[in-house]
């Protein structure tokens, strides 16, 4: 692949992405939706932050690492642990992300 075909490729991407994002935008505010959708839709992010997430915390080096020894998945689980007893994003990033570089960098 030469660089204009890849340049081609990128904005071929950046016209489909912006295609389908505005079309929700630009209709958002004039059709009403349905109450179940709406309440579906709340648990997009979280699912796709799951979808993510759970690679990495699992196999880390592109195979299964369940462990004690997984730095991704201690510091994953701690950092949901944080999250969900204490409620607050920055306490959560900071723990994860603290523990994560303590537990691999030693």
């Amino acid at each position: 692949m030469n660089a204009w075909q890849e340049v081609a490729l990128i904005f071929g991407m950046m016209v489909v992405t912006f295609g389908v994002r505005y079309s929700v935008l630009a209709l958002s505010g004039r059709i009403q939706l349905p109450a179940a959708l709406e309440e579906a839709l709340r648990f997009v992010p979280v699912a796709v932050l799951t979808a993510l997430c759970f690679p990495i915390m699992f196999m880390p080096e592109g195979q299964f690492f369940i462990s004690l020894n997984n730095a991704h998945l201690i510091a994953s689980m701690v950092a949901i642990a944080v999250a969900a007893y204490s409620r607050h994003l920055l306490l959560t990033i900071v723990v994860g992300m603290g523990l994560f570089l303590f537990l691999h960098l030693r």
